[in-house]
């Protein structure tokens, strides 16, 4: 059974930095796409950071360029995001996903999903 466990949200200031993790158990980690993506309320789902576990290829939202940076543990089948220079409207729910890339390195709707971690940064 495929569980994707995220951890590192939390409450922060504009201006601010988090460190979200994601794990993978049960699932093949190498070659496949994993990365985050937010819903705030009201709003649809949208795509943050993808990455290419099998050579680290990274595909990044619009809005987030230059700010936030997604990594990856190949040894401990996690990816990372970490979100510098938080502003308000990062304010959401942070969702891990997987997929075996079947569509390529973007924003789709994955197959596997974590519970997600909420991120709220005050202005």
């Amino acid at each position: 059974q495929v569980q994707l466990v995220e951890s590192g949200g939390g409450s922060v200031q504009a201006g601010g930095s988090l460190r979200l993790s994601c794990a993978a158990y049960g699932y093949t980690y190498s070659s496949n796409c994993m990365g985050w993506f937010r819903q705030a309320p009201g709003k649809e789902r949208e795509g943050v950071a993808v990455i290419y576990t099998g050579g680290g290829s990274t595909y990044y939202a619009d809005s987030v360029k230059g700010r936030f940076t997604i990594s990856q543990d190949n040894a401990k089948n996690t990816v990372y995001l970490q979100m510098n220079s938080l502003k308000p409207e990062d304010t959401a729910m942070y969702y891990c996903a997987a997929d075996e890339c079947v569509y390529g390195l973007g924003f789709y709707e994955y197959k596997y999903w974590g519970q997600g971690t909420q991120v709220t940064v005050s202005s």
